[in-house]
């Protein structure tokens, strides 16, 4: 089936899914989550294809990233659940005046209609944006990216199936068969049939869409997170932090990629950090890219280099860190606004202060106090899962649960009332 056919049939279903009761979109999505469990072997065998395919061309963190295994397909059946729990958005008024002349004025939040993503080697995005986007009373058309077709196509399979149980049509949830740049270029440019684009992957796609698109874009993810090590920072706390938003997962966009910190603190605490990210590391050593203060202190040991020109500017992905000495909370919260995408951003502190002056001022979508970046995520900020972290500033913002997925309506009562 052509992409075109594809969106045509999403656009088709719109006022159906416009008007499901909660009642049927969490039941079908219980039989959604119970059909990914039920359909594992399939969805393994599909990406163990993906994987083969891939080996060669990605690193193995990248490979990681675009593995499953039987405790992701369960976490992603968790996720599905998890939305079918929470309160449906659809419906909420917002807002509600009464007028002088009795005119009744409600601001009602409705579903966006027909969303469309663009994503590349994850395939737990898919489950988890096909599950928002039924609870929001959305049509969901999903574009994985050619390394994760194969697995994207086992997981819809057994979404589908599970809306056929629940009596639902099939295209509420849609996966674009084309896997080149054509067809990401038609849902750019599905003006008519395409209500929001969201991309969800490294820099060059979320350029592209955000350059080219003729359809509303939510510009999501790419994640320059900082930990900036404050003077009066407990140093425990600060490794535990670091070690944790670093080495985790390295893949994900709420990975830290640059470690900020104060040069009162900087001869003792970088041979610490050194020490837990390197000596103590038996495998997956981080490498330390140091700039000229940093380097004075840790320079000639293995695993640290001198920064290049664009190291603070580089969303690694891997086990590699840019490291720099600061003076102040000023000029750590300056380098953070030249170099952050806005993701997330936390500073290590025991001074209330400093802190009150950092969350103010750091302009990001999600700002940490003594606390790993790691934790921007939909599952973990109790919005079942994600569509995908917003770094920009209208309509959504940080993490996109459910109500990021609808707009609001005027709905106004009178009592034949003329102006």
């Amino acid at each position: 089936m052509t992409t075109k056919q594809i969106l045509q049939n999403a656009a088709r279903e719109k006022s159906n899914a416009a008007v499901l009761l909660p009642k049927a979109k969490n039941a079908a999505l219980n039989f959604i989550a119970e059909d990914l469990e039920s359909s594992m072997s399939d969805i393994l065998s599909a990406n163990e294809r993906d994987l083969t395919a891939a080996k060669g061309t990605m690193s193995d963190v990248m490979l990681d990233r675009l593995r499953l295994n039987e405790d992701r397909i369960r976490q992603m059946a968790q996720g599905v659940r998890a939305v079918a729990q929470l309160p449906d958005p659809v419906g909420e008024i917002i807002e509600k005046i009464t007028r002088p002349d009795g005119l009744e004025i409600n601001k009602v939040r409705v579903p966006l209609g027909v969303i469309a993503i663009i994503y590349e080697s994850r395939p737990n995005v898919t489950s988890d944006a096909a599950a928002l986007c039924l609870k929001s009373g959305n049509v969901c058309v999903l574009r994985a990216g050619k390394e994760a077709h194969a697995s994207a196509s086992a997981i819809v399979a057994a979404m589908r199936s599970g809306l056929k149980r629940a009596s639902l049509p099939e295209n509420l949830i849609n996966l674009v068969e084309d896997t080149s740049r054509g067809s990401a270029n038609e849902l750019m440019t599905a003006v008519g049939l395409v209500d929001l684009l969201i991309p969800r992957g490294g820099a060059g796609l979320i350029k592209a869409c955000v350059e080219n698109a003729k359809v509303p874009v939510i510009e999501t993810g790419t994640g320059i997170c900082h930990v900036f090590v404050d003077s009066s920072a407990d140093f425990g706390m600060a490794l535990n932090i670091i070690e944790n938003a670093k080495c985790s997962r390295p893949s994900v966009c709420n990975a830290m990629e640059v470690c900020l910190v104060h040069a009162d603190i900087a001869e003792q605490f970088l041979p610490l950090l050194y020490k837990r990210l390197v000596t103590d590391r038996a495998e997956h050593k981080v490498t330390l890219k140091l700039d000229d203060r940093a380097f004075a202190v840790l320079g000639g040991k293995p695993c640290c280099e001198m920064a290049g020109a664009g190291d603070f500017d580089t969303e690694f992905l891997d086990y590699k860190m840019a490291v720099a000495v600061v003076d102040s909370v000023p000029q750590a919260i300056e380098h953070i606004s030249a170099h952050s995408t806005g993701h997330s951003d936390c500073i290590v502190t025991s001074d209330e202060y400093e802190a009150s002056i950092f969350t103010r001022v750091v302009d990001s979508a999600a700002v940490y106090v003594n606390a790993s970046t790691r934790f921007t995520d939909g599952g973990e900020f109790g919005l079942g899962c994600e569509m995908g972290i917003s770094t920009q500033k209208l309509h959504a913002r940080g993490p996109m649960g459910l109500r990021e997925l609808t707009t609001y309506k005027y709905v106004v009562y009178g009592n034949g009332n003329v102006r």
